[in-house]
């Protein structure tokens, strides 16, 4: 029997696009964790279980680097 597969979630994609960011742009996890009022350490946990991340937090980032909530999104 297979086992049921996940569903799309898309806070998964919205992390993944804002470590992208920070890869691109050469960004440290200090300088991102000061850009969203976060620790590096909780950085570290939304590497793990990016459910946790709230929006306020995705607003943060979005006014810092100029980026829209459907580049976020786009997979």
């Amino acid at each position: 029997m297979k086992a049921k597969a996940k569903p799309y979630m898309f806070y998964m994609v919205i992390w993944s696009n804002i470590r992208r960011y920070q890869y691109l742009n050469s960004l440290s996890d200090e300088a991102l964790a000061k850009t969203m009022e976060l620790t590096t350490r909780t950085l570290y946990n939304y590497d793990h279980d990016p459910s946790m991340l709230t929006l306020k937090r995705v607003q943060l980032f979005i006014e810092h680097s100029g980026l829209d909530i459907e580049a976020l999104i786009s997979a």
